[in-house]
């Protein structure tokens, strides 16, 4: 189901201590709101607006560098002026369309929780996720003894909360009281509106006080997964006298020969990484029948397809890269290879590893008739 998303990140966050607002602190070396916009991203939202300050925007690019489908929208005084602040600046889409509202604060958001948002969506006028109150509740009032309050049918609603985008809009339009709403859900009950629960998940807490984010960081690995993906690719070598491996041009007798520059080690990485995010091979994405890939540089496979992994909400972990040759030489060009894999790939240096062996001078490499490579590389992405 289409669906788009808007992300209030316009509060300041005191109550979380001293330094940045909140959206913009690390968790798991991650900026907060990265984590969310990510998970929308990777669950197909159709468009997000991120709500902001004036100074927020200034920084939105380089908190969500790299991934695409995002715009940003002023924000409020509150909270709820906030959020029609993010309905306005949606796409011209139809009022149909389900809109999920999202705290900033809350980063650790599922697909499982998105799509179970949309399914309860299906038969209500608003769908929240919601976790039964295990705790036992207590009431004090002053002058009064403390008292026990019953938590039968009572449920901590959480972030994000679905709705159709005329009926949200519409029970905003139609809200009256002067007490600022505490949720969105609120707006569309007042309204008269039927809002269904769906599951929530104990991990999509709100990060408020200091102690949160000492949680969250623990929390952080429970919210993610690892994927392993290996690639494999082999060319036959001609007429020539330069060779690109892993984005490095080497000076020999021959070359490669393919529909692009035959960088066997970029295209064995290219699938490795597409293989971890299930999107499947380089094929795929860049066909030899394509006239426009005609020598084309690999390093435009290995940007595209490191771009889907981030797409999907996915962090390249670490890739490893071994080059099966007679010759040339590889290790007096290791260093440089290692660099320029790291750059294409924003990663730190110790991250990357790039190997060579032989066969024995067996098999067609060890003949002298091709070169072949082979990858494996980790991508951490929501679970």
């Amino acid at each position: 189901m289409t669906f788009s998303a808007v992300i209030v990140a316009a509060g300041s966050g005191t109550r979380a201590g001293p330094g940045q607002a909140k959206q913009w602190r690390s968790v798991a070396g991650k900026p907060v709101l990265r984590w969310s916009v990510e998970s929308f991203i990777a669950a197909g939202a159709a468009d997000i607006v991120i709500v902001t300050t004036e100074d927020g925007a200034l920084v939105l690019p380089e908190v969500l560098s790299g991934l695409h489908g995002w715009r940003s929208a002023q924000g409020g005084a509150t909270r709820a002026l906030s959020v029609q602040a993010g309905l306005a600046a949606l796409s011209d889409r139809s009022s149909d369309e389900p809109v999920l509202v999202h705290d900033a604060a809350r980063p650790f958001l599922t697909r499982k929780t998105i799509e179970g948002l949309l399914s309860a969506l299906t038969d209500a006028d608003g769908a929240i996720p919601a976790l039964p109150v295990a705790d036992t509740l207590k009431r004090t009032e002053a002058g009064a003894p403390l008292t026990t309050t019953p938590r039968d049918n009572l449920w901590r609603a959480q972030t994000p909360q679905a709705f159709r985008r005329a009926t949200l809009v519409s029970a905003y339009r139609a809200w009256t009281s002067q007490v600022e709403p505490t949720d969105d859900a609120q707006v569309v009950e007042a309204a008269g509106g039927h809002v269904a629960i769906a599951p929530g998940d104990p991990l999509l807490m709100k990060l408020t006080y200091p102690e949160d984010f000492a949680m969250a960081e623990r929390l952080a690995g429970a919210a993610r997964i690892t994927r392993i993906g290996q690639g494999f690719d082999a060319h036959r070598w001609g007429p020539g006298d330069s060779v690109w491996l892993c984005g490095v041009e080497i000076v020999h007798d021959e070359t490669l020969v393919g529909h692009s520059d035959a960088d066997a080690g970029l295209h064995a990485l290219t699938d490795a990484l597409l293989g971890a995010i299930g999107e499947g091979d380089i094929g795929d994405h860049f066909p030899p029948t394509d006239p426009q890939w005609k020598g084309a540089a690999s390093d435009k496979f290995l940007i595209r397809a490191a771009d889907l992994v981030r797409a999907k909400g996915g962090v390249i972990i670490n890739v490893d890269v071994t080059l099966i040759c007679e010759r040339p030489k590889i290790k007096p060009h290791r260093a440089a290879m290692r660099e320029r894999l790291a750059a294409i790939l924003s990663l730190p240096l110790d991250r990357v590893s790039v190997k060579a062996t032989t066969t024995e001078q067996m098999g067609f490499t060890g003949r002298g008739e091709g070169l072949a490579a082979q990858a494996v590389v980790a991508v951490e992405t929501p679970a």
